[in-house]
């Protein structure tokens, strides 16, 4: 039978104070045994129990071996925070300045004089266009292992506005919690994200745990070619692959070749990936991370341009996606 039968149905809080009838050892071990210890008893925190119970449990008939077990999650807004804009578009910017002088035109040359200026104006009227220009500009031209090093360097030094603390220590702790369950009970955990692959590979597996060849995201094509005896490759200023909406299935069955048992995204841009997974055969648990906290992080969905969650939000109920409310459902946001 798999430990995850015998998980607890109650609160932590329930659990501890009925131990302290008994003996202090006994609140140790059972505060210990607690999987989800930043989660909140209710809908959300069930569901991922009663899903894992029911697909580890051998002989159980929504039983599902070892080798099916896979479970997906989004990045941006579902593991770490994405207002009050998405981190890679901070990195393109400051990217951006710094190669400035070396591309004396830009001064003059939209979209980059925009963001270089910060004229807020004209790169809201430019849109997204804009932003994936920008982001060409500074992701490409390099090989990966440059532009990786690039990407840490920056992520050593760069704070969050809000938090003040560096953008990989503003991830969710509750998903990570929910993301080491779900390998102890022999899942994969994947990353399907709308960011770059490349941006994202470098520091995912020491912040999440999920190693570079399970990160999913949009690619810029490469090119092969022999420098100096050595064989490299070198990125493009054109995409490969756009990871969002309807792209994150395909990304899926291109680079990981099965459909999920699980998934977790936050926004429109993971209807697609929810769908697919959820309208396969057997036992499935799609969820969405809904950001209605504003006191302890953000509050938006319909409205909001960035992480915007209306189209999931309307058809969540007859889809049987499961929301999880960050007021409500997470004891605790940050680490």
């Amino acid at each position: 039978m798999s430990p995850i039968s015998t998980l607890p149905r109650r609160s932590l809080a329930g659990l501890l104070l009925a131990a302290a009838a008994t003996a202090p050892a006994q609140v140790h071990a059972q505060a210990q045994a607690d999987p989800l210890p930043s989660w909140r008893d209710g809908e959300a925190r069930r569901a991922i129990l009663d899903f894992l119970r029911a697909v580890t449990t051998e002989g159980g008939r929504e039983y599902r071996p070892p080798e099916e077990r896979l479970a997906v999650f989004d990045n941006d807004g579902t593991l770490w925070v994405e207002q009050p804009i998405y981190t890679q578009v901070v990195f393109a910017f400051d990217r951006l300045r710094a190669m400035a002088p070396q591309h004396p035109d830009w001064a003059s040359r939209e979209p980059f004089r925009a963001a270089i200026s910060g004229d807020k104006a004209a790169l809201a009227a430019a849109g997204e266009k804009a932003i994936v220009e920008i982001i060409a500009a500074t992701h490409t031209g390099m090989t990966p292992e440059a532009f990786r090093q690039t990407a840490l360097d920056w992520l050593a030094t760069a704070r969050h506005p809000r938090f003040d603390r560096p953008y990989t220590e503003c991830i969710y702790q509750p998903m990570l919690e929910v993301m080491r369950l779900f390998r102890a009970q022999g899942f994969r955990t994947c990353i399907v994200s709308g960011g770059t692959t490349e941006f994202m590979r470098p520091w995912a597996e020491r912040v999440y745990g999920v190693p570079p060849g399970q990160v999913v995201g949009t690619t810029f094509k490469l090119r092969y070619e022999l420098q100096r005896n050595r064989g490299e490759l070198l990125t493009l200023p054109e995409i490969d692959a756009v990871d969002d909406g309807p792209g994150k299935p395909v990304g899926i069955s291109r680079f990981i070749g099965q459909r999920p048992l699980a998934a977790f995204g936050n926004s429109d841009g993971d209807y697609e990936m929810l769908q697919y997974t959820t309208t396969g055969d057997g036992r499935r648990l799609g969820m969405i991370v809904h950001h209605d906290d504003a006191e302890r992080e953000f509050a938006y969905d319909r409205l909001s341009p960035i992480g915007r969650l209306d189209r999931a939000l309307r058809d969540a109920p007859a889809a049987g996606w499961q929301l999880i409310s960050m007021r409500q459902d997470w004891g605790q946001v940050l680490p």
